[in-house]
C-alpha cells in the first residue's frame, strides 16, 4: 500500500440485510494477512460470536496465540486477546495458489452456516513496490489466479473485498500510468468471474477517506474497473478512519457510482487515526484500539456491512519495530485489544 493511512497484514443473512449492491491514508491495506489453510469447522471461538453473520477462523494467530498466552499462565492477557480471536476476520489467501486457504474458509463457514469473508489481492504492480509489493508478474496469470480464487468458492457463501489499494493508487498517482488501463480491465475481468459463482458478494476497493479526500476522484476509475457489475465498494481496508467520517464518504461516493453500497474495515479504528503527518500515520501507529465488531445489522442504508478486513495484529511493515507486513505481532495485537472501542 501507498502512505495514507492504509496497511497491508450465510448468504442467507446477508440477503435479509440487502448486501446486494453494496487501505491506507496515505495507501491502505499493506501486509498480507494470514492465511486460513488447515482451519476447519468453527468450533471455540466462533461459538461465542452468534451476532455475526461473519466466519470465524478457530486457528487464526490471535486464537493460537490466546491458547499459547493460557499455557504459559498470562492469563489476563490472553483474555484480553479474545476481543480478537473471538471474532470474524477476513481470509487474505498467499502465494500463487488460493484455493487451499480460501476452501478451508468457505468449508468452516459453511459449517457454521456463516459467511467467509476473503480478500483477492494479487493485482500485478501491488503496492508500487512498497512494503506489499509483489502481486501477479502478468496480466494472463492474474487472470488464472482470479479464475482460481473464484472456482475455490464454489457454490458456497463468501464475500470478497477486490484488491485493496489498487484503484486508490491509480487515482494518487503511485501506479505508474501505463498501467492504469491493464488495472482497470483486470479488475472489470475479475468482478466478472467472481460474480459468475451463485453466492459470492464482490466489493471493489475504494481507499478511505484520509487518502483520497475527494471522493468523487475515485468515480471515474471504479466505473472503468467495473463497479457497476459488482456489489459496492470497500472503504477503510487496514486504515484508522473513523465510522462516521467512513460513512459519510461512503454515501458521498455512492451517489457518484450509481447508488452502489459499501462495506467498511474497522478493524483498528476504535481510536480514529493518529494525528499528524500522514505519511507516518498508517504504517503501525501507536495507541490504536479494536473498532466496531463486525455485524451485517449496520443501520445505514448504504452501508451494508461493518467488517475486520485487515486482520488485527498483523504487521503494517517493518516500521516501528514491527515485523514484515502481515506478519503476526502479539505485542501490537495486545495493544489494540486493550485499547479497544467501548461497546
Amino acid at each position: 500500500m501507498h502512505r495514507l493511512l492504509r496497511t497491508f497484514t450465510a448468504l442467507t443473512a446477508l440477503a435479509a440485510i440487502g448486501l446486494t449492491a453494496g487501505c491506507s491514508a496515505d495507501s491502505g491495506s499493506k501486509g498480507k494477512e494470514r492465511t486460513a489453510a488447515e482451519a476447519g469447522a468453527t468450533t471455540g471461538a466462533a461459538e461465542k460470536a452468534p451476532q455475526s453473520a461473519f466466519w470465524v477462523d478457530p486457528e487464526s494467530a490471535a486464537a493460537r496465540q490466546v491458547k499459547q498466552w493460557e499455557q504459559e499462565g498470562r492469563t489476563q492477557d490472553a483474555d484480553a486477546l479474545k476481543r480478537i480471536s473471538e471474532q470474524p476476520m477476513a481470509v487474505w489467501p498467499a502465494g500463487d495458489d488460493p484455493a487451499p486457504d480460501i476452501k478451508a474458509a468457505v468449508d468452516g463457514a459453511a459449517q457454521s452456516e456463516r459467511t467467509a469473508v476473503l480478500v483477492a489481492y494479487n493485482i500485478p504492480h501491488r503496492d508500487c513496490g512498497q512494503h506489499s509489493a509483489g502481486g501477479a508478474h502478468s496480466s494472463d496469470f492474474y487472470r488464472q489466479w482470479i479464475d482460481t480464487f473464484a472456482g475455490a468458492i464454489g457454490d458456497k457463501s463468501a464475500v470478497v473485498i477486490l484488491e485493496p489499494d489498487a484503484i486508490a493508487h491509480i487515482v494518487d498517482g503511485c501506479t505508474p500510468a501505463e498501467y492504469h488501463a491493464e488495472r482497470t480491465s483486470l479488475l472489470s475481468e475479475a468482478i466478472e468471474r467472481l460474480k459468475r459463482q451463485p453466492r459470492v458478494k464482490v466489493y471493489l476497493d475504494a481507499g478511505n477517506p484520509g487518502w483520497i479526500d475527494q471522493a468523487d476522484k475515485l468515480t471515474e476509475p471504479l466505473t472503468q474497473a467495473g463497479i457497476a457489475r459488482a456489489d459496492g465498494f470497500s472503504l477503510n481496508v487496514s486504515n484508522f478512519q473513523s465510522d462516521e467520517t467512513i460513512k459519510a464518504y461512503g454515501r458521498s461516493l455512492s451517489g457518484t457510482v450509481g447508488g452502489k453500497h459499501f462495506v467498511m474495515d474497522t478493524s483498528r479504528n476504535g481510536k480514529g487515526p493518529l494525528a499528524g503527518d500522514r505519511e507516518d500515520a498508517w504504517c503501525n501507529p501507536p495507541g490504536r484500539g479494536l473498532g466496531t465488531p463486525p455485524t451485517d445489522k449496520t443501520g445505514e442504508a448504504l452501508l451494508d456491512a461493518v467488517l475486520w478486513i485487515k486482520r488485527p495484529g498483523d504487521s503494517d511493515g517493518p516500521c516501528r519495530g514491527g515485523p514484515a507486513a502481515g506478519q503476526w505481532w502479539p505485542d501490537y495485537a495486545l495493544g489494540l485489544a486493550r485499547n479497544a472501542k467501548a461497546a
